[in-house]
């Protein structure tokens, strides 16, 4: 648990200093058919960098 604790804390330094950043482009909000409408009608045009986020699936 430590090992993990200390892995945990390295990247989180590395990504405050920015040395780490995230790939998310797009965030879409709630996980809906009109929000997953719209992320599969971006991925299917072929023009989407980074990656798409949906929220709330649990």
């Amino acid at each position: 648990m430590d090992e993990q604790a200390r892995i945990l804390n390295e990247i989180l330094a590395a990504v405050d200093d920015g040395r780490i950043s995230t790939t998310a482009t797009k965030n879409f909000g709630a996980i809906n058919v009109a929000n997953l409408k719209k992320a599969h009608e971006q991925l299917e045009s072929g023009s989407t960098i980074g990656k798409i986020v949906l929220e709330g699936f649990a």
